[in-house]
């Protein structure tokens, strides 16, 4: 089963409807929520009239702030809905429950909100400026990474380590200041032969997933919160909602629901207003965004501003490297990712000196979040880019500079530890073997190809995992992990594997926070190699003790035995086989003698295992009207072994049409005054199936020690280096480089008259 192609278990009730989202479990006596939303992007509350949402026919309750039993916890779900103070235009002022979602949507429309404006501060320039006004005046309720963390980008060496956490800003809107610093940058600027530099500008990106957030929460006649929320991590919510509400941890039950979509978005944006209205009404209450509430209220990618510098000599060796990032924290401040965006602009490569600081910067735009490698794309984009340019005026071929530096195993990250294994290298040479590079000399006009390599160093988060034989002889696995990208159908190839069934006679079962062993957030390319070596060891366990079981009914040596084809059988015996059913039977029953057949398997992984992609863009610039147009794409990805081929490369797919949304597209808007321009996705332009190019996918497979039969996280790799293989496609075409994403027909356009002007 491992490394055959398989069609996914979940597809078919998914593809016909089958499948029960948050949106579709029913509840008895269930009320319905809608969030009022605030319109100025900075304003100090002086009153919420509700009155005339309490007189609307089917309206339950108008919650505020004052009215949630909140006890603490940090960050945004500490301030589930404003406090004093608005922030951001889209931030949650009060919240209406009704028995309808039309009751409750009319009841939204007519809560009055009464404010005094504050001057706004909407750009990182302006809030870096000295004498800037501050974004917020009122205390936070606390800083917050543990999302940022969650994905895999967290620790010590994330944030920064024992860098520079002192100084006074002359900006009050700095909330974090941290140094990644190693070696003499100065001496290594001044030995390089090419130094080359750049300033490059990320937009806000949305996840964009497909089933908005969604949460269902109730109270038990025990006082017990149980939850069923499209969440990535449900032990994650567990912990926030008690922080939030003060309840003991056994008070509070999560469970996490299929997701119809997540990328990273799903975390505490949702759960702590239902909650707060279960616990108030003691009525089950759901709460499910609307398109435009996604847009105004979610967690998006945040907009960054990244500076870096970075020198090599003659022949290529890389001397150091030089820069900052700057990442927006929103109205909140309480979660960035610009710490993991400057260990990840280095890219994977040697530098004998390093100087990098992260900045992050409040300001009165929605609250970020997490997506599909967070801090990454951008980072991606400013170190590649300038690596090409770099390529250029050393005259070297951009693939050779990159593997004269990337790298290998054995070698030392910026983050300071040792990497075990690393299949950046075999992804160069791959791409470098592809006929599509060895004709970028030989195109037409306005034609390039675009090279770029992405990396992702991979999460780590202690994980459990359940396997039982049940009477029928089938196995049940067991985990918390949420139902995303497929990662049942991996557990069940592991666990098949490691205990001798066809995974037809395997299922998953993804249990609450009450029932299922713990598990990390579903995120950060680290399920598969957390949960799933997790399940791995769990099967073992099983299969030992269906050995046991099998050795006392046949009187043979457990080690004697195999499991094979549904059937435990003496080595060099077949015709002596027992059928695992059989043996199932035997256990379960009245007086049996035998233990049940289950095992528990748990892990911590301490190594990364960081993954991979190389990539080429061949594009076609329209110099008339600067739309970009691909033409063909290929993504080498190191994938450690690919369980199924089929659903590994429906990521790297994925991650690349992601990528192509980030470089060419995506981009959320505000006016100068800070509002939404346009919140559905008729506005937000996602890519379309005429704009993404048939992807080629090579799979390259370098296993990981440490992974289930060598497997690693495949999700996060791929998006990385799109942006700037695109961006060096641009520039391989018409000898533009553009600093901003998404480069756009008016940005290229722009660009291209400023060189002919020039």
């Amino acid at each position: 089963m491992i490394g055959t192609a398989r069609r996914r278990r979940d597809g078919e009730a998914k593809v016909r409807g089958a499948t029960r989202f948050v949106g579709d479990m029913p509840a008895h006596g269930l009320l319905h929520a809608r969030p009022v939303l605030a319109a100025e992007a900075h304003a100090r509350i002086i009153g919420i009239d509700t009155e005339a949402a309490r007189a609307q026919p089917g309206v339950v309750a108008v919650l505020t702030h004052a009215d949630l039993p909140l006890a603490g916890g940090s960050g945004r779900a500490a301030e589930p809905l404003a406090r004093e103070e608005i922030v951001w235009a889209g931030q949650p002022v009060a919240l209406v429950i009704a028995e309808s979602e039309a009751a409750a949507e009319d009841g939204a429309a007519l809560v009055d909100v009464d404010t005094e404006w504050l001057e706004p501060v909407l750009d990182l320039d302006a809030a870096l400026a000295d004498g800037a006004p501050p974004a917020r005046i009122s205390a936070r309720a606390g800083d917050d990474d543990s999302a940022a963390d969650a994905h895999g980008g967290g620790g010590d060496e994330a944030r920064g380590g024992d860098g520079d956490h002192g100084g006074a800003a002359a900006s009050p809107n700095i909330a974090v200041r941290q140094r990644l610093q190693a070696g003499d940058v100065e001496a290594g600027l001044a030995a390089a032969d090419h130094v080359v530099r750049g300033r490059f500008r990320t937009s806000w990106v949305h996840q964009a997933y497909l089933e908005p957030q969604s949460t269902l929460a109730w109270v038990e006649p025990d006082g017990t919160l149980v939850v069923h929320s499209s969440t990535q991590g449900a032990f994650m919510t567990r912990q926030g909602l008690a922080n939030t509400f003060g309840l003991a941890m056994e008070k509070v039950r999560v469970q996490a629901a299929p997701l119809g979509g997540a990328f990273g978005g799903k975390l505490m944006i949702a759960e702590p207003l239902a909650a707060a209205a279960a616990l108030v009404l003691r009525r089950p209450v759901r709460i499910v965004f609307s398109r435009t509430e996604e847009f105004s209220a979610g967690n998006p990618a945040p907009g960054q501003l990244l500076e870096l510098e970075l020198g090599a000599t003659a022949d290529g060796a890389l001397t150091a490297i030089r820069g900052r990032v700057v990442g927006d924290r929103g109205g909140l401040g309480d979660m960035g990712v610009e710490a993991l965006s400057a260990l990840l602009s280095a890219g994977p490569y040697r530098w004998p000196a390093h100087d990098l600081t992260a900045l992050g910067v409040t300001t009165n735009r929605v609250s970020p979040g997490a997506y599909r490698a967070p801090g990454a794309p951008p980072a991606a984009f400013a170190v590649e880019t300038l690596l090409d340019e770099l390529a250029d005026e050393l005259d070297l071929d951009p693939i050779e500079l990159r593997l004269k530096n990337v790298l290998v195993a054995g070698d030392k990250g910026l983050d300071g530890q040792e990497i075990k294994v690393f299949g950046a290298r075999e992804c160069l040479e791959r791409v470098r073997e592809h006929p599509l590079y060895a004709q970028r000399h030989t195109l037409p006009a306005d034609e390039g190809v675009g090279l770029a390599l992405g990396f992702w160093p991979g999460g780590l988060e202690p994980a459990g995992a359940i396997c039982k034989l049940d009477s029928d002889g089938r196995l049940t696995v067991v985990t918390a992990a949420a139902d995303m990208s497929g990662i049942e159908n991996a557990f069940i190839a592991i666990a098949a594997e490691a205990f001798g069934l066809p995974e037809e006679q395997v299922r998953v079962v993804t249990g609450d926070t009450g029932s299922a062993p713990y598990g990390g957030v579903a995120g950060g390319s680290k399920v598969t190699y957390t949960y799933g070596r997790a399940v791995e060891r769990a099967a073992e366990e099983a299969k030992q003790r269906l050995l046991d079981v099998a050795a006392s009914e046949l009187e043979i040596a457990p080690e004697d035995l195999e499991v094979a084809d549904g059937e435990v059988r003496p080595l060099g015996a077949p015709g002596r086989a027992v059928a695992i059913a059989d043996l199932a039977a035997k256990v379960y029953t009245f007086a049996g003698r035998h233990r049940p057949i289950e095992g528990y398997g748990s892990t911590a992984q301490v190594s990364r295992a960081p993954g991979a992609a190389a990539h080429l863009s061949h594009v076609k610039v329209d110099r008339e009207t600067g739309e970009v147009r691909l033409l063909a794409h290929v993504i080498a990805q190191d994938v450690g072994r690919a369980l199924n081929p089929a659903l590994v490369e429906g990521q790297m797919h994925g991650g690349t049409a992601q990528g192509i949304g980030w470089a060419l597209l995506e981009e959320l808007a505000h006016t100068d005054e800070g509002q939404l321009q346009g919140g559905t996705f008729a506005e937000y332009a996602l890519p379309s199936t005429d704009q993404v190019p048939p992807i080629e996918t090579l799979l390259v497979e370098v296993p990981a020690p440490d992974g289930p039969f060598g497997a690693k996280g495949v999700g996060e790799p791929p998006v990385c280096g799109v942006p700037a293989a695109i961006a060096n496609g641009i520039a391989a075409a018409t000898d533009i480089r553009l600093g901003v994403l998404p480069m756009t027909p008016a940005r290229v356009w722009a660009e291209l008259q400023s060189a002919t002007v020039v």
